[in-house]
């Protein structure tokens, strides 16, 4: 296969995932059909179809895929105490997750409006704000709670506006990583009552 790096899964659910996003990202999730999704792969479409009935089914089981780490840290984080700790490790296993989701990442800014229409796109703004929730205190004033919101932003940027940006991966990933911290710890020291007079 030449320079095509090997998927990580053997199995034919998870190449057909491998080869549809690989496609997806390539030439547009409208533009994909199913046929050059078996056609890649070198199976018929009856055998693709055995698997998944729709692109979107194929979608929706890349992002649960991907994702389940994330789920694993909703509930992880809401157990925990709301100590800045908790919030700095929900960051590092944010962080950690949007590096391995780092090829659905690059599928959903290259396909923002179709995102924006399927279901994924409702279930990843939902988890976003849980996580929002979890790293910001409950009576947070507003400029906290923008604070942590940008916090995720600065880590979804570390995945997809610096994709492009020279420098290695994971140095990029820790920077963002480093100013997400930055904030939420700068956030969570001023507390309910705001900066200490």
């Amino acid at each position: 296969m030449g320079s095509t790096p090997q998927p990580r899964r053997g199995n034919t659910r998870q190449r057909i995932q491998d080869v549809a996003l690989e496609l997806f990202a390539e030439q547009g999730y409208d533009k994909t059909s199913l046929r050059e999704i078996a056609e890649r792969l070198d199976v018929t479409k009856a055998a693709l179809y055995y698997h998944f009935k729709t692109k979107e089914d194929i979608l929706n089981s890349i992002f649960e895929d991907l994702n389940r780490p994330v789920e694993e840290l909703l509930a992880w984080g809401a157990e925990q105490p709301r100590t800045l700790e908790t919030k700095k490790e929900i960051l590092v296993r944010y962080s950690e997750a949007l590096s391995i989701a780092q090829p659905l990442f690059r599928f959903m800014q290259e396909n923002q409006a179709t995102v924006r229409d399927l279901s994924i796109g409702h279930t990843i703004k939902r988890r976003v704000i849980a996580l929002v929730d979890l790293i910001k205190d409950p009576d947070a004033p507003l400029t906290d709670q923008v604070r942590c919101f940008t916090a995720l932003m600065a880590m979804h940027a570390g995945v997809i506006a610096l994709r492009d940006a020279e420098g290695d991966p994971e140095e990029k990933r820790k920077a963002a990583l480093e100013v997400a911290v930055e904030l939420v710890t700068k956030a969570h020291d001023q507390g309910p009552a705001g900066p200490a007079a």
